[in-house]
């Protein structure tokens, strides 16, 4: 537990902000916060009174608060905190700042013994050992990165594309012989145009949407929601085929110097995925520490290759190398030209990237985000150009054994050094190229959940502040995809543009509507470059859709069409439990006659010397607790002595029904909250007093986002405190009708009962809310 706050402690939560990647807790509208008002008014009716409750509470419920930074010992395989399970006669600790971020866990200075606390097993210490400990959500300013940092991390989808974008450009116009080939200067100045004006296009968003405005969110805000999850499908088919196509290509790069490793080339891209998966398990700052080196090496091998290239090129005068004769084996047309185009196109991919991340930056992000994205786009524009130069000038044609990247090497540096640094940092950057991808996904995803349009669980946040369950999510769909198509580049690219210039379609005339509402300074300039990128990503999308539907187009459009039905699904199985769970007045049954609870125990702070099992007579605890705890002797009603727990997440009609079950009971009552901030538990604490602070009420802040872990810390400090009372943990669940649906809600009954299930006289049980 790495923190615990109740409504009498005298000690104060550090402040923090909302937790990105947390599930927040969502506010009341006016009409919900006046029914609040009037359910704790028939609560007032019928209920004996907060005082009451509270001063039947067996136990303290309030054990502690943060410790001082100087008590805090590192501990590379916890993140809990402990605190002293004896409440008033622990030490008060004052109010702290968080833990540093690389802390994991800490001990209070304190002279009695401590609750046992998380007990890492061996998976968990062998996966701290591999991602490290985890980040409290002070660390995310930690977790951003530098323009230097987020070029290679957010720009190497981009930049790695040019080693298999022009080479997908001429493998179609090789089609139609020496003449098709004619066409490759003018396709790549129309591609490079295309560059520009997407880039600039993207820049303008980065103004409008400064805390990042990727298509989901601009076409939501500016067209609706359909298109908005369009834009998505879009990206995310478009993220996923970016692992595979670029694993595939930095295998081919891979096998084109090594041809003995090519019948493994489907183990090794599968294990290069594994790799990106443990390096983005482990954050988004160390792992743009681990992927930077590539990227950068790689701009270095392609500018080196260029000017060699280029200087050859100028000792000839610049008069092209003629062509090794080539048959044509399709007539030269207009669909002919389209479909090089939308194949050389394919080099764009990743350029929403930056705006997608603008919240990855540090301070300005904006102005950093922009920066980096121009960056970029000259970037890959010199690289896209000299490459698809130096071919014209070489005479190279692509061939199925030898990539044109290994034949352009071979024939400026041969078989040296120069040669296996540049397919040597090609293999890397495009092998790593992916991360660009394991950024953007996650994130769209985590979006996706907040507007309620994909699983709750995408929203949150893992220990290392990344959104580890959309990484996982990601690299499974990638590597099935890479599998199912035996890793081969040809394969995939005709996939590729449709998802990508559709998301960047809607992005672009989201942009042209909000410059029309908007209207304020250089709003015909903004509009202008806005417009003219939607019309160019419409161009090529309806152009590789037509071209390319036969070859493989079609399984990205099926795949749009089906994350559409699944998203709409999910949000209005979503929308039907909001409304289920809404608060209605008159929907909370009370008896008639006053709840009170029974005490039959001693009542805190009092004194009492006749029972052995007082938390006050520390010899009589240790004489009967050990007993107490291994007998679990109660075979008669009377001989239980009963306290409940209460957890609530929201005070909705399900955490409502679980107030009332817990208090008609009549037994001493505490209710918890797990909040992952303090802006969280005090919206919480807001609603609980309009509700009227009824029972009483421990609040619980876990910087570190874990939910299980606090409350088993906090139950068992409390069941430490007492042995001899049953301890029944009362939950509201909800049970949908239909079995589909249930993996779209919590699983925190079933897990809490897997933990606490070592604890001898704990209950948990469940309050089911059918919808």
């Amino acid at each position: 537990m790495s923190g615990t706050r109740g409504k009498n402690s005298n000690t104060k939560s550090t402040r923090s902000a909302a937790v990105p990647g947390s599930t927040p807790l969502r506010a009341l509208d006016a009409q919900q916060l006046r029914v609040l008002g009037s359910v704790g008014r028939e609560w007032r009716r019928v209920s004996a009174g907060p005082d009451v409750w509270r001063r039947a509470l067996p136990v303290d419920p309030d054990l502690g608060s943060f410790p001082t930074p100087s008590q805090i010992r590192p501990a590379r395989f916890g993140r809990v905190v402990r605190v002293s399970p004896f409440g008033p006669t622990a030490p008060r600790i004052a109010a702290p700042p968080p833990p540093p971020a690389e802390t994991g866990a800490g001990t209070p200075t304190a002279e009695h013994p401590q609750a046992p606390v998380e007990r890492p097993g061996f998976v968990y210490r062998v996966r701290r050992l591999l991602l490290g400990p985890a980040l409290a959500n002070t660390a995310i300013a930690r977790e951003r990165m530098r323009k230097l940092v987020a070029l290679p991390v957010l720009s190497a989808d981009a930049l790695s594309s040019v080693a298999y974008g022009p080479e997908a450009l001429l493998a179609v116009l090789v089609l139609a012989g020496t003449a098709g080939l004619g066409y490759s200067i003018p396709v790549a100045a129309t591609i490079v145009f295309l560059m520009l004006a997407i880039g600039v296009s993207y820049r303008q968003t980065i103004r409008a949407y400064p805390r990042g405005g990727g298509s989901y969110i601009v076409a939501s805000d500016n067209l609706g929601r359909v298109p908005g999850l369009l834009a998505a499908a879009g990206l995310m088919t478009d993220y996923i085929l970016t692992v595979a196509v670029s694993i595939a290509a930095g295998v081919a790069a891979i096998t084109s110097a090594v041809p003995s490793l090519a019948s493994s080339s489907v183990l090794i891209g599968v294990a290069a995925i594994v790799v990106l998966l443990a390096g983005n398990l482990r954050g988004i700052r160390q792992a743009g520490a681990i992927f930077a080196a590539p990227t950068y090496a790689f701009v270095i091998a392609m500018l080196a290759l260029i000017a060699v290239g280029l200087s050859d090129a100028a000792d000839r005068g610049f008069h092209p190398v003629p062509h090794p004769p080539v048959n044509a084996t399709e007539g030269l047309g207009i669909l002919l030209v389209m479909r090089a185009f939308a194949s050389g196109a394919t080099a764009m991919t990743g350029i929403e990237a930056i705006s997608n991340a603008v919240p990855a930056f540090k301070p300005v992000e904006w102005r950093n985000a922009r920066t980096t994205l121009t960056w970029m786009i000259g970037l890959l524009i010199v690289l896209f150009a000299g490459i698809i130069a130096i071919v014209h000038y070489t005479g190279i044609l692509p061939r199925s054994q030898e990539t044109v990247l290994s034949q352009l090497a071979h024939l400026n540096y041969g078989s040296g050094p120069m040669y296996v640094f540049t397919q040597a940092a090609t293999a890397a950057v495009l092998l790593l190229a992916a991360n660009t991808a394991y950024n953007d996904f996650p994130r769209v995803l985590s979006l996706l959940a907040r507007d309620d349009h994909a699983p709750r669980i995408f929203a949150r946040m893992g220990d290392r502040l990344a959104f580890s369950n959309g990484i996982i999510l990601l690299s499974i769909l990638a590597g099935l995809v890479y599998v199912a198509f035996d890793g081969r580049t040809a394969s995939l690219i005709p996939l590729y543009a449709v998802g990508v210039f559709l998301a960047f379609t809607l992005s672009q005339a989201g942009m042209v509507v909000h410059w029309w509402r908007l209207r304020d300074r250089h709003w015909r300039k903004s509009l202008l470059f806005n417009g003219i990128g939607g019309v160019l990503s419409a161009i090529v999308l309806i152009t590789a859709g037509i071209t390319k539907f036969t070859e493989g187009a079609w399984v990205a459009l099926v795949a749009v069409t089906l994350f559409l039905f699944v998203t709409t699904r999910i949000r209005r199985h979503y929308d039907t439990v909001a409304a289920a769970l809404r608060l209605q007045r008159h929907s909370i049954e009370l008896p008639r006659r006053t709840i009170a609870p029974r005490v039959d125990v001693p009542l805190q702070g009092v004194e009492s010397s006749r029972d052995p099992r007082h938390p006050r007579d520390p010899q009589a605890f240790a004489r009967t607790g050990a007993a107490g705890e291994s007998e679990e002797a109660e075979e008669v009603p009377e001989e239980i002595r009963h306290f409940s727990l209460v957890l609530i997440e929201t005070l909705d009609r399900a955490g409502m029904r679980a107030l009332a079950y817990a208090a008609s009971l009549q037994q001493p009552v505490l209710v918890i909250h797990v909040s992952t901030g303090e802006v969280e538990a005090e919206r919480f604490r807001g609603q609980w007093k309009l509700w009227g602070d009824h029972l009483p009420l421990q609040e619980l802040v876990s910087p570190y986002r874990a939910v299980i872990a606090p409350l088993v810390n906090y139950i068992e400090a409390l069941h430490h405190q007492r042995p001899d009372l049953t301890l029944t943990v009362i939950l509201p669940e909800i049970v949908v009708c239909r079995r589909r649906f249930s993996a779209l809600h919590s699983r925190t009954a079933a897990r809490l009962r897997r933990a606490l299930r070592p604890l001898r006289k704990v209950v948990v049980t469940t309050v089911p809310f059918h919808v």
